[in-house]
């Protein structure tokens, strides 16, 4: 089959879709559902993964927390006593960083409260600012830059000066008329006033990690807030290199066991985690999700298939007679059946554009959410072409075999 007769068949495809628009507008309706499942999905995944990568790639891939093992309490197994898992100590945490000799920067936090106002003049913020408590090194170990102002000293952090540091948001919430933050003094909850010294370079508040609605605080201020009950503390450090952190965590664990005094052969009563061991996880799981969007597209096709071979088969008969001119006035076999099978692919492309169209904006609105840039998942586009094409090929070819078969005289008969 040469261009000029697949130029032919596909404008004969199209006067022929446009001759039943309503069955054809219904076809391709049922292929762009199950196309935008596909694409929507997978792009809405992606761009997740980019806005978790993002997030917390930001917090440093040198890096990793020591922190309360993940239970209070631990379930025994066989008969086994449950075990109970004690808060992590300020004094746990700073016998740690200064007995610590891996070359590494170490710091001390602990979250204050997860639901503070803070105000500023008849300004305040909703009650859902993160402050947390920590020393000069925080941001280096979490991976934050200050845009405005100036780091804790290590004198403030000692003495416990009453001293914040603000994220963009928060700053956005309590001084409307653009003022400069600096040097003001706030209300942070029950903690009293706090003098402002630096701001947050913003970072975003994707999947609940502090992002711009924080405030730090010198974790001796933190220690000191009264109703806080049990306070727990959170080791952070960062490596020079990621050829470093198998050696830094090794020996993080040994000193960390022999200040938690765990005994030889028991299992630690604290837990470590990298950096991006969460991300890591979230996208496993996402992967488990891309399976069941391929399954929602693959059945949703399989729908189009049917309803696009019937609406075929339902054309060959009512054009029975186009046929039998065509055949009587020189048409061969092949091109009767090429005919037919352009036209379902046709139908099946046009379907397929549109569900990929609708895809990419609907899988986009969520990388507007995440602040990810536009994506364009030129994988799933692809496949969602060939798959159009196959659905095409495969909803076409009976239809179009039995067209080709067609006696011209009986088909000259029919009416």
């Amino acid at each position: 089959m040469n261009g000029a007769q697949i130029r032919e068949n596909v404008r004969i495809s199209l006067s022929s879709i446009a001759a039943q628009k309503l069955r054809a507008f219904l076809t391709m309706l049922i292929i762009a559902i199950g196309i935008f499942a596909l694409v929507g999905i997978l792009t809405s995944i992606d761009a997740m993964k980019e806005a978790i990568n993002s997030n917390f790639a930001s917090m440093g891939a040198n890096t990793f927390t020591i922190r309360n093992h993940d239970s209070f309490i631990h379930v025994g197994k066989g008969g086994q006593k449950a075990k109970i898992y004690k808060n992590i100590s300020y004094e746990d945490a700073t016998a740690f960083v200064n007995q610590y000799s891996f070359p590494a920067v170490a710091s001390v936090s602990t979250t204050a409260s997860q639901i503070a106002t803070l105000k500023y003049g008849t300004e305040k913020t909703n009650p859902n600012v993160q402050i947390d408590g920590s020393d000069e090194n925080y941001m280096i170990t979490s991976g934050y830059d200050i845009a405005e102002g100036r780091n804790f000293s290590k004198q403030e952090v000692t003495d416990g000066r009453k001293v914040i540091i603000l994220g963009q948001e928060v700053v956005s919430d309590l001084f409307k008329k653009h003022e400069d933050p600096i040097g003001k003094i706030i209300s942070v909850g029950d903690g009293g006033e706090f003098k402002v010294i630096g701001v947050f370079a913003s970072k975003g508040n994707g999947f609940g990690f502090g992002g711009d609605r924080l405030g730090v605080i010198p974790v001796n201020v933190a220690r000191a807030i009264p109703d806080i009950g049990d306070m727990t503390f959170r080791i952070s450090v960062r490596v020079q290199s990621q050829n470093q952190m198998d050696g830094a965590i090794s020996e993080a664990t040994g000193l960390f066991r022999t200040i938690r005094e765990v005994s030889l052969g028991k299992d630690n009563n604290f837990a470590i985690a990298k950096s991006d061991d969460f991300a890591n996880t979230l996208i496993q799981l996402m992967s488990k999700a891309t399976i069941g969007a391929v399954v929602i597209g693959v059945i949703t096709l399989l729908g189009a298939v049917i309803g696009l071979m019937n609406i075929m088969l339902v054309s060959v008969t009512e054009r029975t007679t186009e046929i039998g001119i065509r055949k009587a006035i020189g048409a061969t076999k092949n091109f009767v059946r090429n005919q037919f099978l352009i036209e379902a692919i046709v139908i099946s492309q046009l379907g397929g554009l549109a569900g990929i169209v609708l895809g990419i904006l609907g899988g986009n609105l969520l990388a507007l959410v995440f602040h990810v840039g536009f994506i364009i998942p030129w994988a799933w586009i692809f496949t969602g072409v060939t798959i159009c094409f196959i659905v095409g090929i495969i909803s076409g070819v009976y239809p179009a075999i039995k067209a080709s078969k067609l006696d011209p005289i009986e088909a000259l008969r029919h009416e």
